[in-house]
């Protein structure tokens, strides 16, 4: 990126959420707590999966990387806001944008891969049982969460090259509380038509694409259970699809909703609440909705919660000795 007319450090200035003082303590306690349950909930969801052999399955598999990539998505934007809440400061240099920029549509696109691969391990598990140990084994499913990972990262890798000939204005300010691509592409002072074309192909490719897979397998699993003569059967398949569905109507409700707010209201704060939702909120919400509809989940988390109990009283009886 180049800067026009300027000859000191580069940086772009983040309006944030709110422009009122007394909001920012606010904002600063509630933004924090809520990275710290979404790091904490995601982690202990990928030590829950790797610590117990039995959990280690496909939809298991899925499960710990989107954990992960849970953390990941919502650290490449919490902490940075909250250093600029903590600082009063609004600024962020373009290498940090940049950066920003990369790793926001890097894991994004991840979670998309991640759901869409979560959606077929459950249609081949639901329509296709017999055949399900020889589809779904160890190098096939590897090798799903291998090629999203670099997909991902060249697509990503694209959009930043593609940004460095844009120029920008001194002091640009950027209405949202992260440098997201569309926002950043918008206050640019040089011609975007290339980077919105591209940036419209990709959002076809890695949006829609996941989605139409995710309604198709969706449509065959439903006509499966409705061919099981068996209430139970019926409602046990249909069950372990239930957290997924969940995850998958918060994630890509609110990324239409950021969309929507956009290119309808063209209304900053709608779309900066809309963000908040996917970007943070989503995230949070997945390690309660994986492990509060899943009794392996649930079960695996008391032991391993209870052996780090046994573990500290007996760290600590020992130091008392």
């Amino acid at each position: 990126m180049e800067v026009e007319n300027h000859t000191g450090a580069s940086q772009f200035i983040l309006l944030g959420l709110s422009e009122d003082p007394q909001v920012q303590p606010i904002l600063f306690g509630l933004f924090l707590c809520m990275y710290l349950v979404t790091v904490l909930g995601n982690l202990l969801i990928v030590l829950v999966i790797s610590s117990e052999s039995h959990l280690h399955t496909p939809m298991y598999f899925f499960l710990s990387n989107l954990s992960f990539v849970g953390i990941c998505f919502t650290s490449t934007i919490v902490p940075k806001m909250l250093v600029n809440i903590q600082a009063h400061s609004k600024d962020i240099s373009y290498m940090e944008c940049l950066t920003q920029v990369y790793f926001f549509m890097l894991f994004a696109g991840l979670d998309d891969f991640l759901l869409i691969a979560m959606a077929y391990d459950h249609f081949v598990a639901i329509c296709h049982p017999l055949n399900y140990i020889a589809i779904m084994n160890h190098q096939h499913y590897s090798l799903l969460v291998l090629m999203s990972w670099l997909i991902i990262v060249w697509a990503s890798l694209i959009h930043i090259l593609l940004m460095k000939p844009l120029t920008f204005r001194i002091g640009t300010e950027i209405p949202h509380f992260f440098c997201e691509l569309a926002q950043v592409l918008k206050v640019a002072s040089s011609d975007t038509l290339v980077n919105n074309i591209i940036l419209l192909v990709a959002t076809a490719l890695l949006c829609v694409f996941p989605v139409t897979g995710i309604l198709f397998s969706y449509s065959q699993i439903i006509s499966s259970l409705m061919k099981m003569s068996s209430s139970a059967s019926r409602y046990k398949a249909f069950s372990t699809c239930g957290s997924h569905l969940c995850v998958v109507s918060l994630f890509y409700g609110t990324a239409l909703g950021v969309y929507l707010s956009s290119a309808v209201t063209h209304s900053s704060w709608a779309s900066m609440i809309a963000s908040v939702m996917y970007t943070v909120v989503t995230p949070m919400l997945n390690p309660f909705i994986y492990s509060l509809r899943n009794k392996d989940v649930k079960g695996a988390l008391g032991r391993l919660l209870s052996r780090t109990a046994s573990s500290l009283s007996w760290t600590t009886y020992l130091r008392t000795k």
